[in-house]
């Protein structure tokens, strides 16, 4: 009987994932931001072993070296060198790697501050809830990247302040988000059978409720994952995320926007770089949408 189960409970899993992919696949645009991430994902988790350099290391007699198919640029610096002649291919692909440490804490920060509230909102009521949503409420009144400065000057400057203060800025979406998708739940058949088979609130809340809400939740955090690279970028940028020399990518445009006439490929490079990450999570989160949201699937 438990092998039959198992069996069973295995298939419509192996049926849900086919069916799931079937619909991703549909919009090759999502495909190709999927494959994108997986390849970003790769050169963070292996930078030390693909870039040419090290992402410190000065060549002061090689600086502002054009990339390898302009005249003067070299191969071994393939898309040429910064101000103190380091190598800006090798400063990229670590950047990726911070960029994408950045956007999972933040999220995964976010997120679960999120869920959580917005679950004991929905499933509370009350007062618990109109303390909970006024205080979002005012989180969301003030621009989330205005927030964030406010924040990390409270904090001090640093990555990991940054991501605390974007990871605040973002956890208001996903309350509302989890509080609208459990006051959709609450009141259906599979949440009264489990109240009457004596499951208690921390069961019913995280058990029952929760993953019936999963979908919209993985596609919020999808998007506020390429968002907090963004806003990440943009703190570096400004001076009050990650410090030189991290190699973050908002960091190098802001360490070089002097050579932007001079030696553009010093800012033009990193910007392509932020560009084409969120434009790839964005695309692969249109996909995830139109996948796990069954209003939108096609027959």
């Amino acid at each position: 009987m438990t092998s039959l189960t198992t069996t069973t409970s295995y298939s419509v899993r192996s049926q849900q994932w086919r069916e799931f992919w079937f619909y991703f696949s549909v919009s090759k645009t999502a495909v190709a931001g999927l494959v994108f991430l997986i390849g970003m994902v790769i050169m963070a988790l292996f930078a030390d072993l693909i870039s040419p350099h090290l992402p410190t290391e000065q060549y002061r007699e090689f600086a502002e070296i054009p990339p390898a198919w302009m005249e003067g640029g070299q191969m071994r610096f393939f898309l040429g060198t910064d101000y103190a002649g380091r190598d800006m291919l090798s400063r990229i692909i670590h950047g990726a790697r911070l960029s994408l440490i950045a956007g999972c804490i933040v999220v995964l920060m976010s997120a679960s501050i999120g869920i959580f509230l917005g679950l004991v909102a929905g499933y509370r009521g009350g007062w618990v809830e109109t303390i909970i949503m006024r205080i979002m409420d005012t989180i969301m009144a003030v621009p989330g990247l205005l927030m964030a400065l406010v924040l990390v000057a409270v904090l001090g400057p640093g990555l990991l302040n940054a991501m605390v203060a974007i990871a605040i800025t973002y956890t208001p979406s996903f309350v509302r988000l989890t509080r609208a998708s459990t006051l959709s739940e609450i009141n259906k058949d599979y949440v009264t059978a489990s109240k009457v088979a004596g499951a208690g609130p921390i069961r019913l809340m995280f058990i029952s409720i929760l993953p019936n809400c999963m979908a919209p939740l993985i596609v919020q955090g999808t998007l506020s994952f390429s968002t907090a690279i963004l806003d990440t970028a943009a703190l570096g940028f400004l001076g009050m995320g990650a410090q030189a020399p991290q190699p973050e990518w908002g960091t190098l445009i802001a360490e070089n926007r002097d050579l932007m006439l001079s030696a553009p490929w010093t800012v033009t490079f990193p910007g392509i770089a932020i560009l084409l990450a969120v434009l790839a999570i964005n695309l692969m989160g249109d996909g995830l949408r139109d996948a796990l949201d069954p209003k939108l699937k096609r027959s």
